[in-house]
């Protein structure tokens, strides 16, 4: 009896479950106690999400998304790592607002990141208890409460927190509940958003990675679409009608926000321009027989492509930039000030990104075609090319780092949709070239590889660019990306003999060898920092800790590591 019950507690704690239930336990620990709503919040989210994941492990109520094939649902990752992260942020913002390096209204701003992205957790947690109670599926091994009781207590338990959080520190109740409107409206949205993903690219993400984009996507896009509406209704009534806090962004985020959402926001635009452009068409061929979309494939759909492309970022965004953020410089004119502002600095990075990138493309490349190398270790050379690249940037030019992170970005966005059409003339040889990396994480409809190792890289980067007390914080994405991660899979694949579960690729000396790895770089980085006039201010007891989970994850999880280790990393870091 006890040795079924030892194995049944087992199966349910496995190994991602566990580090992510020390993980938990690490942020609440070092939250204060005037974050005890905020850290409650927490602490309820990751045991509704353990139960609805242990709810729907096995069962077939959740089979209508097409995920990836071999991940695990995800779901209490997906659902804990950004409020986790944004936990720890506070946690971080409280020490700066009791020494008085930053303002209240900062804090309050997080504070409202924190209740948005706990209410796309909770929308998410909401839509698989519904789906599950409503599939009639007898094969799980728990049925839980009744969608209609878990939704209700939920949302009370949410904003019986908030409450008692923000509606104190907020100057009016009204305010208060616009705030707590406006916040809901994120959780419902991501809901929409996360099936509209699932569903459009199936058998590219688990459900806790499309949890984790999908709250990343409406969390950056919230406060320019509150901005906007705020504007619409204050034309409209003449009054304002600002009815959401925000914080103080630098010129470099305004710009990359607007870029970014416009080319997210760019496949909508660009169909309507297609589907308007194949009306017109129709109409000027009086009784002529157009199929659906053969008037405007090849040179002619290519041609609409660059010119929507080119009309969406040249003028789309910068209105709309001007009109919710009162940018009243053009994007483009900017970026080009801002790079020639220290140019022999910025122009001499430029050249060794360039150099690095070139040089490192054409070599994997032509060691692809041999096919001698393994493909999983392929990709992690383009991991040590990101350490070689970006931590120079961080330590002498981070401001500019941040605003070469969105540009790259907006180059991957842009490349991959040229990929997806068949955009004549690159998109066969953007195609061609992407496969040569891919391996059974890339989908044939998306290659998202790329994409999650530059986030990783740059998340942590652009989240610390305001106060910072803790060194190695910018440094999170590259550390566990570009060193351990490397070291742990090249060590693991050459050397790796004792593997932590039976199913699992993952082994004890590619773990050690990651954790290693990692200690060390931090042990070279903080003299390096403290030369350069940084305080260190990193306790090697709670580094060695945040190394260690970190490196357990990354060797338990069956998610896609580049998305989630940058962040549990970052997140421990700024305890």
């Amino acid at each position: 009896m006890f040795s079924s019950m030892a194995a049944r507690v087992a199966e349910l704690f496995n190994g991602e479950r566990t580090v992510v239930f020390f993980f938990v336990s690490r942020v609440l620990y070092s939250t204060p106690t005037c974050l005890a709503p905020e850290a409650s919040l927490l602490l309820f989210l990751a045991v509704a999400a353990f139960f609805t994941e242990i709810s729907t492990e096995g069962s077939r109520s959740l089979s209508q998304f097409k995920t990836r094939p071999g991940a695990s649902s995800g779901i209490l990752l997906g659902a804990v790592t950004l409020p986790a992260v944004m936990l720890s942020r506070l946690v971080l913002l409280s020490r700066a607002l009791s020494e008085h390096h930053v303002g209240a209204e900062d804090f309050v701003y997080t504070s409202l990141l924190y209740w948005a992205v706990a209410a796309c957790s909770f929308g998410v947690l909401i839509l698989c208890s519904v789906l599950h109670y409503s599939s009639n599926d007898t094969s799980s091994q728990f049925r839980g409460f009744p969608a209609s009781k878990f939704t209700l207590f939920c949302i009370t338990f949410y904003m019986t927190s908030y409450y008692m959080s923000l509606g104190a520190k907020l100057y009016t109740a009204w305010h208060a509940t616009m705030n707590l409107l406006w916040l809901l409206c994120h959780g419902v949205a991501c809901v929409a958003l996360i099936q509209h993903i699932l569903y459009k690219f199936p058998y590219c993400a688990s459900i806790g990675e499309a949890h984790l984009v999908t709250s990343g996507l409406v969390l950056y896009s919230g406060d320019m679409l509150a901005l906007s509406l705020s504007k619409i209704l204050s034309s409209l009534f003449s009054v304002d009608n600002t009815f959401v806090e925000y914080g103080t962004k630098n010129e470099i985020h305004i710009v990359l926000q607007g870029m970014l959402l416009g080319l997210l926001l760019f496949p909508s635009f660009y169909k309507s321009v297609l589907h308007i452009t194949y009306l017109l068409t129709s109409l000027n061929k009086s009784g002529a027989q157009v199929g659906s979309g053969r008037a405007y494939r090849g040179i002619n759909r290519s041609i609409l492509f660059y010119i929507s492309l080119s009309a969406m970022l040249i003028l789309v965004v910068p209105v709309w930039m001007k009109f919710a953020e009162d940018f009243h410089v053009h994007p483009l004119q900017w970026v080009m000030i801002f790079v020639f502002t220290d140019p022999l600095k910025r122009m001499a990075l430029c050249i060794y990104w360039i150099s690095v990138i070139c040089a490192s493309v054409l070599r994997f490349y032509n060691i692809s075609k041999q096919s001698k190398t393994e493909r999983i270790l392929l990709r992690k050379y383009y991991h040590l090319v990101a350490v070689l690249m970006f931590v120079p940037a961080i330590l002498f030019q981070p401001s500019f780092l941040d605003l070469a992170f969105g540009a790259a970005l907006a180059v991957f966005l842009i490349l991959e949709m040229i990929r997806i059409w068949e955009i004549w003339p690159l998109g066969h040889i953007v195609h061609r070239f992407m496969n040569a990396f891919t391996d059974h994480r890339d989908s044939e409809i998306l290659i998202i590889s790329h994409f999650s190792l530059l986030l990783g890289c740059a998340l942590p980067k652009w989240m610390c660019s305001g106060y910072n007390d803790r060194p190695l914080v910018p440094f999170a994405g590259i550390l566990s990306l570009g060193i351990g991660d490397t070291m742990a899979s090249m060590v693991g694949h050459k050397c790796g003999v004792r593997r932590w579960s039976k199913n699992g690729k993952k082994t004890i000396e590619g773990t050690a060898a990651g954790i290693t790895s990692v200690l060390v770089a931090c042990s070279i980085l903080l003299p390096l920092l403290a030369s350069t006039g940084y305080i260190p201010s990193q306790h090697w007891i709670s580094l060695l800790l945040a190394v260690t989970l970190t490196g357990l994850l990354e060797a338990y999880t069956a998610q896609l590591d580049n998305a989630f280790i940058p962040l549990v990393f970052y997140s421990l870091l700024c305890l």
